[in-house]
């Protein structure tokens, strides 16, 4: 997998099979887009190329309407070529690029520049300005190119059909475990570790302050996790929200490591969230806090083991 930023970078990928969106959160939709993708592809010997944009065009023309991301761009990369895509282009979105029509976008883009063999697209896309361009008039312009179009009916588990604002939604009311379960992977969360209060280290459950995370931070709730800092994976059990007990309203992402003796500040920090295990609530004493706190790790080990099989 390679992640390119122009497409005067895109050479190796030209005449190949393509898809274009935003695919925030490479969720199972989007990995169902990506299968299509890679079987195109290998049926005739071709290419395979995700293109997204860099930043979310809604940031230049709506900024106070952009959504939190999902993921960053590496992530990106590192999620799709786990389903066999080779390259994804981010796309420098710029006016000049929004100002393209439906027309001009897929002439110069699509046919000129990345000369397409064929797209697999949602059902839901559109392009060009003022999103002009839908499947349909797509799949018009591919018929006048001779190029294949494949588009992915949406993805539903249970009874939820599974998009990225939804799992934004889910993320930001706290429910990690339904978010995780449409993303079909762990949730990621990166950021620096900061200085804290250093008060969980008196009741011997030290915490990692995680400050200036680069994605969606979810909603109050403990969590169970997995964090890998120099080559070793620890479980991990994540309070968001305030330490009402202590009388503190502030909102923290505080970060426990099983069976990890050492000091994270002013370490980058990427930790992997696998389910919700409670809510955050205040306890009437210290020593009922610590029980908890007792109870939730032996809790996160356990789904941390399961989710690795151990």
């Amino acid at each position: 997998m390679q992640l390119i930023r122009s497409l005067d970078d895109a050479g190796p990928w030209r005449g190949g099979f393509v898809s274009i969106g935003n695919f925030d959160g490479v969720h199972r939709g989007h990995q169902e887009m990506a299968r299509t993708l890679v079987a195109r592809a290998a049926a005739s010997g071709s290419a395979t190329l995700v293109v997204t944009f860099d930043p979310h065009p809604v940031q230049l023309l709506r900024p106070e309407l952009a959504p939190p991301p999902l993921t960053t761009l590496p992530h990106r990369a590192e999620l799709l070529s786990r389903h066999g895509v080779t390259g994804l282009l981010a796309l420098p979105t710029d006016r000049a690029l929004l100002e393209l029509t439906a027309d001009e976008f897929f002439e110069r883009v699509i046919v000129g520049r990345l000369g397409a063999r064929g797209l697999v697209e949602g059902p839901n896309f559109f392009f060009g300005r003022h999103r002009a361009g839908n499947i349909t008039t797509l799949r018009a312009m591919c018929q006048s190119r001779q190029m294949s179009l494949d588009v992915i009916s949406p993805v539903t588990v249970g009874d939820q059909w599974v998009s990225s604002s939804v799992i934004r939604s889910l993320l930001q009311a706290g429910d990690t475990s339904d978010a995780v379960n449409l993303l079909g992977h762990p949730y990621r969360l990166s950021g620096r570790v900061g200085s804290g209060a250093q008060r969980g280290r008196t009741i011997g459950f030290p915490t990692a302050n995680l400050v200036e995370a680069t994605t969606l931070v979810p909603g109050p709730g403990v969590h169970a996790g997995l964090c890998e800092y120099r080559g070793v994976r620890y479980p991990a059990a994540i309070h968001i929200g305030p330490n009402p007990t202590f009388g503190e309203d502030r909102l923290k992402v505080e970060i426990h490591l099983l069976d990890f003796d050492g000091d994270l500040y002013g370490q980058e920090l990427t930790v992997d969230f696998l389910s919700r295990v409670r809510e955050v609530r205040k306890f009437a004493s210290v020593g009922e806090l610590t029980s908890q706190l007792h109870q939730d790790v032996a809790e996160v080990r356990a789904l941390a083991n399961e989710f690795l099989g151990v």
